[in-house]
């Protein structure tokens, strides 16, 4: 019973490490720009500017 209760406490930093590489990899394709406009275009006709 010990193990596991062991093995969750460090399940979160996985996930984190998965999400930090992950975002590299965008990055380093350019899709960085790409999402960043499709999340300004979003924001913009959510409040009507756009």
């Amino acid at each position: 019973m010990h193990f596991w209760k062991k093995s969750r406490s460090y399940g979160w930093l996985w996930g984190v490490l998965a999400g930090i590489l992950f975002l590299g990899i965008g990055a380093s394709q350019g899709q960085l720009e790409a999402i960043w406009k499709k999340a300004v275009m979003i924001c913009l006709e959510c409040i009507g500017i756009g």
